[in-house]
């Protein structure tokens, strides 16, 4: 992959929920965009590729997937890979995204999204392989930072550094996630800030925010809950360092009423419009 890197802003957006897809369709809300789970859609029929298409038609929409294992030491899934291609010609997404991580070996899908060990010749595997994946999508692909419980003792570097090299060498964008930083930061002790300062924002495409459950000692990304106040900040934090950035709630358990999420996605807004003017005063 080649060419210089022109960064959309796509506005604010939603992950598209079963729960939901009657809502969007009868009442058209305002919504600049949906994100669809990838795998959810890699079917021949029925009733998601129904309101697929038919939301489609209204809304522009990224593809998330959680099955690219790109950490993995199995070969890459070219049958997966495919379908995934597929699905992008039938929806013609802004972008695709998938997960810095592992997810599985021998053939077998843990269903996790498993941390990697920040290491130099991890580095050299992964961005072989998001390389192989791009040329065969024939596009840029957007990495997300994933939440972590565990370190490794050969880690290099810190988790922000090795984020940092896999996108300049790979040449991809990153899904920056806010609240996996902020779980992240809580789990290991690290200061949260020094890690969205040390991201280049020409990477930066796209922003997650979402829930979490607090266990006390120990936080889980769950996407079952609001989004808390500390995880705000930190997405104004970033807004005053990155700019303005497509921005997308996640909610994945425990889901609300669509007019729920509006007023979360309402928030993020207000707070995304209000820095960016603080920045030009």
């Amino acid at each position: 992959m080649s060419g210089k890197i022109k960064k959309p802003m796509l506005g604010f957006g939603l992950g598209l929920r079963t729960d939901h897809y009657e809502t969007i369709l009868s009442e058209k809300p305002a919504i600049d965009w949906f994100e669809i789970i990838t795998e959810n859609y890699l079917v021949p029929g029925g009733k998601p590729l129904f309101y697929l298409d038919n939301i489609r038609e209204h809304y522009p929409m990224v593809m998330h997937g959680v099955s690219l294992s790109i950490g993995s030491t199995d070969p890459l899934d070219m049958e997966y890979l495919a379908q995934v291609k597929a699905l992008a010609n039938r929806v013609q997404p802004e972008w695709i995204s998938d997960h810095l991580c592992w997810t599985g070996i021998h053939g077998k899908n843990t269903h996790d999204l498993l941390p990697l060990p920040y290491t130099k010749e991890t580095i050299m595997h992964v961005v072989d392989r998001i390389r192989q994946v791009q040329d065969f999508l024939g596009q840029r692909i957007l990495i997300e930072n994933v939440s972590s419980y565990v370190t490794y003792k050969q880690s290099e570097m810190n988790e922000w550094e090795f984020l940092t090299e896999i996108g300049n060498q790979a040449d991809c964008h990153i899904l920056l996630d806010i609240n996996n930083i902020y779980v992240s930061s809580v789990n290991h002790g690290f200061n949260p800030l020094t890690y969205i300062h040390s991201i280049p924002s020409k990477r930066i495409y796209q922003i997650h925010l979402a829930g979490h459950s607090d266990m006390g000692d120990y936080i889980i990304d769950t996407h079952d809950h609001d989004i808390v106040e500390a995880v705000w900040n930190l997405y104004a934090a970033t807004i005053q360092h990155h700019g303005q950035v497509s921005t997308l709630i996640e909610r994945d358990d425990n889901v609300p009423a669509l007019d729920h999420l509006l007023k979360e996605l309402q928030h993020a807004r207000l707070i995304s419009e209000s820095v960016s003017r603080e920045l030009v005063v």
